[in-house]
């Protein structure tokens, strides 16, 4: 099932298939390691949705609603 990273609950894990966005931010987002093909797994979510808490390729990321957006994945069941 394909969805975006702001829509898994914490303790979801998924599969990244595409890094959208543009620019300096997606730049910046693919050099700590969000890349296609690389697990990751939502920890936190934040009281407002915002920032959003993942563990991906073994350390903690927080990430701002609107980039995670951008990133599409696949669900792991």
């Amino acid at each position: 099932m394909s969805s975006t990273l702001n829509e898994l609950k914490p303790g979801e894990r998924a599969r990244i298939e595409k890094v959208g966005g543009s620019g300096a931010v997606k730049r910046r987002i693919r050099d700590m390691g969000v890349t296609n093909g690389s697990l990751v797994e939502v920890v936190r979510v934040a009281p407002m949705g915002d920032p959003i808490d993942v563990k991906v390729r073994g350390y903690h990321l927080s990430l701002r609603k609107e980039e995670a957006a951008d990133i599409h994945v696949a669900r792991l069941d």
